[in-house]
């Protein structure tokens, strides 16, 4: 069967794992600048939804590691290991003003992975650790 409808689809959430949800908080809201839209905790754990004013439909989950009842020990033990180094991606934000962005998450304590910089491929950018050890990277098109 032949569809010719083209679905549009959109981002409306994507998750981060943090093994704090205090610190978690402490970044994304003061260094970051997102708003908080929803803190739930559900049986010892706690989620925090938050955005940015400008996209109003888009939400950032942070949630505990592996939130899956049934993963095994092995399982969390495997993901609380690749967080601690670092190997869980985060996202990759768009600002107008990168060297400002950075100043300014920097200045809020955001731990710097890299300065910003210009990339061949069309961007400038930089790039920080969550607390919980997850990469951030922030971005601006450059001008053609």
């Amino acid at each position: 069967m032949e569809n010719n409808q083209n679905t549009q689809v959109s981002l409306a959430q994507c998750f981060i794992a943090v093994d704090d949800a205090e610190k978690a908080l402490t970044f994304y809201r003061d260094a970051l600048g997102l708003e908080v839209r929803n803190d739930v905790g559900y049986e010892g754990m706690r989620w925090l939804t938050l955005g940015s004013p400008a996209q109003p439909d888009v939400e950032i989950v942070l949630e505990p590691p592996l939130a899956d009842p049934n993963a095994s020990e092995a399982d969390r033990k495997a993901v609380t290991e690749l967080m601690a180094k670092g190997m869980l991606r985060g996202v990759i934000f768009r600002t107008e003003d990168v060297d400002a962005t950075f100043e300014q998450i920097r200045a809020g304590g955001g731990e710097v992975l890299q300065e910003p910089m210009d990339q061949h491929y069309g961007v400038r950018d930089c790039a920080f650790r969550d607390p919980a050890g997850n990469m951030i990277r922030f971005s601006q098109p450059q001008k053609r």
